[in-house]
């Protein structure tokens, strides 16, 4: 028998709900076929078969909470199908010229060999593991580290969450019950799982209010200037990129100027720390069936128009399909949300913790503006930029809002990097 078993399944990540099987027992199934579908707190993944011939056991049924590593169901395995061999690749110091460890040699040994001596821990941890550590709970002084003087690694640290998380522990009843209805009422009602999406999307929007010192700013932009730039170049732009000219980029870009020059609204809160980010993963959010994801465009400040375009729309795409990655949607350091494909006119959006700052985009809606002197139609959009009091001022935050503003109405800044 072969078993099927929970993947790992990204950064943080320790356990999944089972949204459904594709085969039932007794079914043939080919090496790398999906078997199950997992939906986690970030996406949704398939299991591949690991071996071919016949689902002989399913364990665990369809809604069940698993945790990495659990047994998900059997294979018993088809004639002739070869065994596959076990081994685990390791990584340890190798010895310079010296005879002390200078790099890091790959080396493969049977599992069940006896666990290496750990070496005395002399470096300091790094940032991933301590985060992790953090968002896991899992101790690293308590881990034997495969780094260079033993440091505990990113691998190591996943490595003993899925150990930790081979146990599920129960799930605590929800904090929250509604009072049962009349029941006239109850016959009427329709109760659903909450998948485990909308729980963390739940959780994490009220983990935000409740730990970010919360404000929004409001501006508005005339964006005539970018109307115009679209309606005349939108041909020739898909032409020749195969991507659609949209508000996304222009907006993307005037961001990334404006936080350069406030670069507290591209920071975090780390502790008693703050962390600036010399770098520019903006996040945008997509509305799908299943609830809001934000996939990141990392480094977006290297990337021209066409490419941020490309970007978005390929996201938009892949988040339709169910196909985005976890690693699509980590490390963003600014969020953009466009609540005027819906009709917004105005919204305050809420953080995209640990992020300090994130602009929302509304209904771009023909209003009587003053223009030297007259009054004149023009599309104007409103902006909220939510952003957390206790490393942003309201001096930044309405001087951050006042530069996407500039931008946008002269997109010829944006476009210059001017």
């Amino acid at each position: 028998m072969v078993d099927i078993r929970v993947p790992t399944l990204g950064e943080s990540v320790t356990e999944a709900t089972v949204g459904k099987w594709f085969k039932r027992p007794g079914e043939a199934v080919a090496v790398d076929e999906p078997l199950v579908e997992l939906e986690t707190d970030k996406v949704t993944l398939e299991v591949p078969a690991p071996a071919a011939g016949i689902l002989s056991d399913i364990a665990v049924k369809n809604g069940s909470t698993v945790a990495v590593g659990a047994l998900l169901g059997q294979i018993k395995e088809g004639a002739g199908a070869a065994p596959k061999a076990v081994s685990a690749t390791v990584t340890k110091p190798a010895a310079s010229p010296t005879g002390t460890p200078d790099e890091k040699v790959a080396t493969t040994k049977p599992i069940g060999a006896g666990p290496e001596q750990p070496q005395p821990r002399e470096m300091p941890m790094p940032p991933s593991v301590r985060k992790m550590a953090a968002e896991s709970g899992v101790d690293p002084s308590k881990i034997a580290g495969s780094g260079v003087h033993g440091q505990v690694t990113k691998g190591d640290m996943l490595t003993a969450i899925e150990r930790a998380a081979a146990t599920p522990t129960p799930v605590s009843a929800p904090v929250q019950m509604r009072a049962p209805s009349p029941a006239d009422d109850a016959a009427r009602e329709e109760r659903v799982h909450m998948t485990r999406l909308r729980q963390t999307i739940a959780r994490r929007l009220k983990d935000a209010q409740n730990t970010a010192a919360m404000l929004t700013t409001f501006n508005e932009v005339d964006m005539s200037a970018v109307m115009r730039l679209r309606t005349h170049y939108k041909d020739l732009f898909e032409k020749k990129h195969g991507v659609k000219l949209g508000f996304m980029g222009f907006f993307v870009r005037a961001c990334i100027q404006a936080l350069k020059e406030i670069p507290a609204v591209n920071a975090e809160i780390d502790g008693t720390d703050i962390v600036y980010k010399n770098y520019y993963h903006i996040g945008v959010a997509v509305g799908t069936e299943k609830g809001l994801v934000v996939p990141v465009i990392r480094d977006a400040d290297h990337m021209s128009l066409a490419q941020i375009e490309k970007t978005i729309a390929d996201f938009g795409r892949r988040a339709r399909e169910g196909a985005l990655k976890i690693e699509d949607m980590q490390s963003g350091t600014f969020t953009i949300s466009n609540g005027g494909v819906y009709g917004s006119l105005m919204s305050t959006p809420i953080l995209n913790a640990p992020q300090s700052g994130i602009l929302g985009m509304h209904k771009i809606q023909e209003r009587p503006v003053v223009i030297d002197g007259k009054i004149e139609a023009r599309p104007m959009m409103y902006l909220a930029l939510s952003y957390d009091h206790r490393i942003v001022d309201g001096r930044e935050a309405v001087t951050f809002l006042v530069r996407v503003k500039e931008g946008l109405e002269d997109p010829a800044r944006v476009v210059l990097d001017l």
